[in-house]
């Protein structure tokens, strides 16, 4: 059965030099901390970890978008939890054949795992067939002509990134994402008022769901106001 799907190969740059350099308990715990967050930010923007993949995975999405964000996402936590070691990406999309409901066998497959092979770490790559789906806040930095094993043409590969940005910028308070009024895809307003920005649905969405506090406490010395 042959489907459309996108797909990203992630991992560690660098953590087999961490694991001889610091040992295994420390690669464990970093391994840990990174699958949390890979958890937490495809759980949030509806991307599927096909499989973990030692210090890396492989992931799934129906839509584009979806797997740009992710991954841009990623990106920018594991630089900002201190992880000693970076991510890097490889992206792509077109139709593979599914096999047996939960394999994917196709061309896609293997550019998106090559181009994250070929990515040094802190870079994500992304394949023709999928860049055209960045987000607003997201753009591409560089394309270059690449040639990649078992490709019998060089493939444009797009380094892509977040936008850099000019003017009034507001942090998303779900994902941390920088925005600015431009490139904000939802906008809601808070109890007091005040406009906030997402990166996405996803995002507002979570936003949306957050816990409430009960009306009577609320912004006392032990019950903060929750909605900033």
């Amino acid at each position: 059965m042959r489907t459309l799907r996108n797909f990203g190969f992630i991992d560690l740059s660098g953590f087999t030099t961490l694991t001889e350099i610091e040992g295994d308990e420390r690669a464990v715990s970093v391994l840990s901390a990174f699958r949390s967050v890979v958890r937490d930010i495809c759980s949030r923007r509806n991307v599927r970890i096909a499989k973990w993949l030692g210090d890396g995975a492989m992931l799934v999405t129906v839509e584009a978008p979806p797997m740009l964000a992710a991954a841009l996402e990623m990106l920018r936590a594991i630089e900002q939890t201190g992880m000693p070691v970076p991510l890097r990406c490889g992206t792509a999309a077109g139709e593979v054949i599914l096999l047996e409901g939960d394999d994917y066998i196709g061309h896609p497959i293997n550019v998106a795992a090559r181009l994250c092979d070929m990515a040094p770490g802190g870079v994500i790559y992304a394949a023709p067939s999928i860049v055209d789906a960045l987000p607003k806040w997201g753009c591409v930095l560089s394309t270059e002509d690449t040639a990649i094993r078992g490709l019998e043409r060089p493939l444009p590969v797009s380094r892509i990134g977040l936008r850099p940005l000019t003017g009034a910028t507001a942090l998303d308070p779900v994902c941390g994402i920088p925005l600015t009024r431009e490139v904000t895809e939802e906008t809601r307003f808070d109890r007091f008022g005040q406009e906030v920005w997402f990166c996405s649905d996803s995002c507002r969405d979570t936003w949306e769901r957050r816990p409430q506090p009960v009306a009577e406490g609320q912004g006392s010395l032990r019950t903060p106001l929750i909605g900033t």
